[in-house]
């Protein structure tokens, strides 16, 4: 069961500190099946296909991070996973729905080795599925250029740092 957006780190946070802007560590899982494709999810809250990610909790590790968000969104248990990149620039400097400034500091995993089976609805998720390279859903350009930084990735074996 997810923790609720209230009672999280960054919930607790924004309770404090207002629409200000903020750091918000979080990690992104990238999910390759034996053909190649990659795992999105389709969350709940505003109906997007993303990847399986979300934010760093007190006490925790990034990588109990993202353990627990690919656990949350997709039943999925991570057993090894490397970092590809890190995003952290100017660039990912935003504001959300709601009004709050947030800078960015992901860390994106590819995830080695999983077990478990793919839960189609989580209580974040409602939908969960491979997609081909070829044939992506409408996803926002960060997951397209976190594809592309696993393609430079598997090229160089260099983390992407940005």
């Amino acid at each position: 069961m997810s923790i609720a957006w209230e009672d999280s780190y960054l919930g607790r946070l924004r309770k404090k500190v207002g629409s200000q802007m903020i750091i918000a560590p979080a990690a992104r899982a990238i999910i390759q099946n034996e053909k190649g494709e990659i795992l999105f999810v389709r969350r709940r809250d505003n109906d997007a296909w993303v990847m399986p990610a979300g934010g760093l909790e007190l006490h925790e590790s990034i990588f109990d991070c993202l353990k627990r968000e690919v656990k949350e969104e997709t039943g999925l248990d991570v057993i090894s996973a490397k970092s590809i990149a890190m995003y952290t620039g100017p660039k990912y400097e935003y504001t959300n729905g709601y009004g709050d400034e947030n800078k960015m500091f992901a860390v994106v995993f590819l995830v080695e080795e999983w077990s478990g089976k793919i839960l189609k609805e989580t209580d974040e998720t409602y939908d969960a599925k491979f997609f081909s390279l070829h044939n992506l859903p409408d996803i926002p350009n960060l997951y397209r250029e976190s594809i592309e930084d696993l393609e430079n990735y598997k090229l160089n074996g260099n983390v992407i740092l940005k």
